[in-house]
C-alpha cells in the first residue's frame, strides 16, 4: 500500500488538499480541484486528507485550518495556503512548478 510520504516524494507535483467534512469552504474547493485534475491529467496529482480521519498527517504540517492547500514536490513543501480559492489563481500557481 502506498503511504502518504510515498506519494509526496514523487517528482512529478502533489497537490494535497487538507479538508474536513463538515467545512463549506473546504466543499467550494471539491468542483475547483476537479476542473484542476481536468486541466492538467496526469502532470499533477491531486490527493484530499481528511483531517479528522488523519489527524497525524494534519498535525505534523500543523494545519490548523481547513481548506489548507500544499504543493510537495520531490517531497518539500513548494507552496501552501490556507482557505478557498479560485481556479484561475490555483492554475497560475501550479503552472510554475510543472
Amino acid at each position: 500500500m502506498e503511504t502518504f510520504n510515498d506519494v509526496i516524494s514523487t517528482n512529478k507535483p502533489v497537490l494535497v488538499d487538507f479538508f474536513a467534512t463538515w467545512c463549506g469552504p473546504c466543499k467550494m474547493m471539491h468542483p475547483v480541484l476537479e476542473l484542476l485534475k481536468a486541466t492538467y491529467g496526469d502532470k499533477i496529482r491531486i490527493i484530499k486528507i481528511d483531517i479528522d480521519k488523519n489527524s497525524a498527517i494534519a498535525s505534523q504540517y500543523q494545519i490548523q485550518s481547513v481548506p489548507t492547500l500544499i504543493l510537495f514536490k520531490n517531497g518539500n513543501i513548494v507552496w501552501r495556503q490556507s482557505g478557498a480559492m479560485p481556479l484561475n489563481e490555483l492554475q497560475n500557481i501550479i503552472a510554475q512548478f510543472l
